[in-house]
């Protein structure tokens, strides 16, 4: 039983930290697709005035 414990243990700490570090890399992926958003539209609007 003390093993089962031990293992839900450790389970649940390595799924807290995978979250974390999962959560983090898509706060990163949205930053990076909201810039190549605005950027496409900055671009696109100066190619169609030129």
């Amino acid at each position: 039983m003390l093993a089962l414990a031990v293992i839900l243990l450790v389970v649940w700490a390595l799924g807290f930290l995978v979250f974390k570090i999962a959560a983090f890399f898509i706060h990163v992926l949205l930053i990076i697709a909201a810039i190549a958003l605005v950027m496409h539209f900055v671009r696109g609007a100066r190619r169609t005035t030129v």
